[in-house]
């Protein structure tokens, strides 16, 4: 029986002991793509994405040009050809047209790489502030806001990412007062 209630008083107490240990996890919260939003690496790599897209755009709109041209210079020129001119000249015109087709392919492919090669080192010190925010202030956890929909309490730990990676808050926007229109 003193066996019995030992092992009694022992379960309790490192259930106690454990309910102790787990109640003394520190949780917090993070939405990463408002950080990285807020990151101002973030909005230069955005004007460099679109900047390389739009040069991307421009080359698919000159193999397009080119491929109109001399496609009208073909139809324009076709009755004088040899038979073998007019053969090279149509293959010709079916390789520019299939690069025509194909660009859009490669374009979307070019820009993902760019993508990753510019948004990649972004990410990583975003994820690597948090990891040292969290370590400096005890949290056990971090989640990101945008993958939890139910979690246990906790703290959002963006205004301390924004302070150690020295981003500004942004003035709260003011609403303007609600305008109230009286009844006829």
């Amino acid at each position: 029986m003193k066996k019995l209630i030992a092992a009694v008083v022992f379960g309790i107490s490192i259930f106690g002991l454990t309910n102790t240990a787990i109640s003394q996890n520190k949780i917090g919260y993070i939405n990463t793509e408002e950080l990285i939003g807020a990151m101002p690496e973030a909005e230069k790599a955005t004007t460099q994405l679109q900047d390389y897209q739009t040069a991307l755009q421009q080359q698919g709109n000159d193999y397009q040009t080119e491929l109109e041209e001399k496609n009208t210079l073909f139809v324009k020129d076709s009755a004088k050809l040899s038979v073998a001119a007019k053969e090279l000249r149509r293959t010709g015109l079916i390789e520019l047209y299939q690069k025509v087709q194909g660009w859009r392919e490669v374009m979307q492919q070019k820009l993902q790489e760019k993508q990753q090669e510019l948004l990649v080192p972004i990410r990583n010190k975003a994820l690597e502030t948090i990891k040292a925010v969290a370590k400096e202030n005890a949290y056990t956890y971090v989640l990101d806001q945008n993958s939890v929909i139910v979690g246990p309490p906790g703290e959002d730990i963006l205004p301390l990412v924004k302070k150690k990676l020295n981003i500004k808050e942004a003035a709260p926007k003011t609403q303007a007062p609600a305008v109230v229109k009286p009844k006829p």
